[in-house]
């Protein structure tokens, strides 16, 4: 027979129970302290390394983040010392992210000497296009050169500032505008996502080319699109021919379902023939496109990543969230939201692209057209844009093939730049 009473065990586990509640809670607050200084020390460091802000801000601020750390380590995690802390960093963080917001730009275009150009421009503007706020980057050594319309990096979902120094060396021939598309970057709540239709980025398109020709009093202006901004670039000197000296094409679409098909099947093939068997399984599991409805993101990048590696190409997996780190026109926040456009705009926008057919659609433009072409590209398949070239009537209709694969890059950008300037220009520009 047990002689313990009742009370005696009470007193026993109850002591047990509150020590071992109360490490539980010393330990989540170490826990969210620690990841709320590694959070702001990360922010911080972001800010010289991808953002404009200058030194004085970020310094003070990393003195700030440094001088909680010491008190952090010197009180020995102490409860008031730990509260004290994670507030401070709070504040540091939401600092840095405000900083990285006002102070984002675009940097200075200067000479030898590092003298900005007399008549040069560099600037991150707002603008209203079609009743809603959107931001365009203007870039040039001369305000009375040619204007040229960069549409954005594609997507649907790329923003127009991340590819910003593909077209530096054009900046002394041309006033480059690059646009922030609604629904990305900058322009990430420019209009609600579900409004984001071809119609709509056609209508702002138009609304931005208007204001670029009253501004710079030009009659006509020139306008580049790439993967799906070569989409929009067709359509836009379809429907307003007379704004437009010229349509440049890079990694031009033409058919987005058979272009679709053709990269499926490319990829199952190319990782059957490398024997990688988990990825032709997944490949022969979601099927060929178009896709549509939960996992429709998932099921594209599973094979385009595939042509990328076919290329040569970094993943989007890797590059989508990288690309707008590079790109000081983005604050903290509007980084973020360029990846978030991306995933959430091509969502929206793409299922209504899959009866896109310019063989049949577009098949006569009346603007000189020129298509520069990636020899190994099958991201927008070489093969059917070379198919385009030959059926499309235009005043005038040239291909140029680029070294390399889907987009501009650094093995042909000194073509594409010499084309444009010494081809292009002298063929197409009338003041």
């Amino acid at each position: 027979m047990s002689t313990s009473s009742p009370s005696l065990a009470r007193d026993y586990v109850l002591p047990s129970l509150n020590r071992l509640a109360r490490w539980l809670g010393l330990t989540l607050l170490r826990d969210v302290v620690a990841l709320t200084v590694i959070g702001a020390v990360l922010l911080v460091a972001l800010l010289p390394l991808s953002t404009l802000v200058p030194a004085p801000v970020w310094i003070a601020l990393a003195l700030a983040e440094a001088a909680l750390v010491v008190v952090l380590l010197r009180f020995k995690w102490m409860l008031p010392a730990a509260g004290g802390v994670f507030a401070g960093s709070v504040v540091v963080a939401a600092l840095a992210v405000f900083a990285s917001q006002a102070y984002a730009g675009t940097p200075p275009i200067t000479d030898a000497q590092g003298r900005p150009f007399r008549n040069g421009i560099a600037t991150l503007e707002k603008v209203t296009l079609n009743g809603s706020e959107q931001w365009i980057t203007l870039r040039g050594q001369d305000v009375d050169n040619p204007v040229l319309l960069n549409l954005g990096m594609g997507g649907p979902g790329g923003g127009g500032f991340a590819t910003r120094t593909l077209f530096e060396p054009l900046e002394e021939h041309f006033v480059v505008v690059s646009w922030d598309e609604p629904g990305t970057g900058k322009s990430y709540n420019a209009v609600p996502m579900e409004a984001l239709t071809p119609e709509r980025f056609v209508e702002d398109a138009h609304a931005l080319t208007e204001l670029l020709r009253a501004r710079f009093d030009e009659d006509k202006i020139y306008v580049y699109g790439t993967s799906w901004t070569s989409i929009l670039g067709v359509w836009l000197v379809q429907q307003y021919p007379e704004l437009y000296h010229a349509y440049i094409g890079n990694a031009q679409m033409v058919n987005t379902t058979e272009n679709d098909i053709l990269g499926y099947e490319l990829a199952l093939q190319y990782v059957t023939g490398r024997g990688d068997t988990a990825a032709a399984e997944r490949l022969r599991r979601n099927g060929p496109p178009p896709y549509d409805g939960p996992g429709m993101l998932d099921k594209y990048v599973a094979y385009l990543d595939i042509l990328n590696d076919y290329m040569d190409a970094p993943r989007y997996t890797l590059v989508v969230p990288i690309v707008p780190f590079l790109a000081p026109e983005y604050g903290l926040i509007d980084k973020v939201n360029h990846t978030r456009g991306l995933i959430e705009s091509f969502q929206v926008v793409y299922p209504q692209l899959r009866d896109l057919d310019f063989l049949v659609q577009a098949n006569r433009l009346e603007v000189p057209v020129y298509f520069f072409v990636g020899r190994d590209d099958v991201n927008a398949m070489a093969s059917l844009v070379a198919e385009y070239h030959n059926t499309l009537q235009a005043p005038h209709n040239e291909l140029i093939w680029l070294e390399g694969g889907h987009g501009l890059n650094g093995d042909n950008l000194g073509h594409f730049t010499d084309v444009m300037v010494n081809t292009i220009l002298p063929q197409t520009y009338e003041k």
